[in-house]
């Protein structure tokens, strides 16, 4: 082919197609030439100056086996470095939380807002995969974003209940009701919920079985008011609200709990409702809260529910 060169002088390879298309033997622009000497270059500077090699075959596995590179650098040291900067700026803010009680923080508007701020983030790790990522509650798990408090929604309330947990316990009564008292009980249950003042023959055998230990004189789960506006409660829920502990709540849901209680050892279709201690009698608990996260998260979730 290059015997028949039809461009005789041109620097071409010789091939040619469809008589006039053919390869040139054309050096590279020289900027293009540049450019690839000089990210050659980079290439060898940046092995030298950072980590880059996996394996240095002089090294150890106890020293690495990477190689360290001149200037040290590391991703670790950079990320400890920028939570060394964050933890300087919250230092001023941690040190007051720590010598304040939570309604003293309450009582400044800075520091609220910084520990609302924080405590969301521990509530996003330690509490929003059962009470939702706003307190909603998700299925089977309590609400936190209303106003309604089975052991109180003060901030000591709940943050004992943050730091010893909860375990509910109602009485499973399937050997102890006839299934008309069950039915009866149930029905009453409904009629409350739903606004009604209920049945005498309703109240009266709430009263005869006992229910009223647990629920109050008027099911609304309080036992006794304090004069400081605190209630004595055990956890008992409130009957003459439309909120249901269990979902999906009327008739059935109510019988169910009647029939097997919560938290009944033996009791196959016992409901569950458990929540883990976070705080010093968590023992082993993985993910154990200090006492100023606990405080953090008791202003955080008092915010979501009003309080009580």
């Amino acid at each position: 082919m290059a015997d028949h060169n039809p461009f005789p002088g041109e620097n071409n390879t010789g091939h040619f197609w469809d008589d006039n298309i053919r390869e040139l033997n054309n050096p590279p622009p020289q900027w293009w030439m540049i450019a690839l000497w000089v990210s050659v270059a980079w290439f060898v500077l940046y092995g030298i100056l950072y980590p880059m090699f996996p394996v240095m075959p002089w090294q150890s596995q106890e020293e690495g086996g990477f190689s360290k590179g001149l200037l040290g650098w590391t991703s670790i040291q950079e990320y400890e470095q920028g939570v060394a900067q964050v933890e300087a700026v919250r230092a001023e803010y941690e040190d007051q939380i720590a010598d304040m009680s939570a309604e003293q923080v309450l009582e400044d508007p800075g520091l609220t807002q910084y520990t609302l701020a924080s405590a969301k983030v521990l509530f996003g790790d330690y509490c929003s995969a059962c009470h939702g990522s706003g307190g909603q509650g998700n299925p089977g798990y309590p609400v936190l974003a209303d106003d309604n408090w089975l052991y109180g929604g003060s901030l000591a309330k709940i943050s004992e209940s943050i730091t010893n947990g909860r375990k509910g316990a109602m009485t499973a009564h399937k050997d102890i009701l006839t299934e008309a008292e069950v039915d009866q009980l149930a029905r009453f249950t409904v009629e409350l919920a739903e606004g009604g003042e209920g049945r005498e023959a309703g109240w009266k055998l709430f009263n005869e079985k006992g229910c009223t230990a647990c629920h109050g004189q008027e099911a609304n789960g309080i036992l006794a008011e304090l004069p400081d506006g605190s209630i004595v409660t055990v956890g008992a829920a409130n009957l003459t609200d439309s909120l249901w502990r269990f979902e999906p709540g009327g008739y059935e849901s109510a019988k169910h709990t009647i029939l097997y209680g919560v938290n009944q050892p033996n009791v196959e279709q016992t409901r569950d409702a458990v929540m883990p201690a976070f705080g010093d009698a968590a023992g082993s608990l993985e993910g154990k809260l200090e006492p100023d996260q606990i405080k953090k998260l008791a202003i955080y979730v008092h915010s979501l529910g009003g309080g009580q």
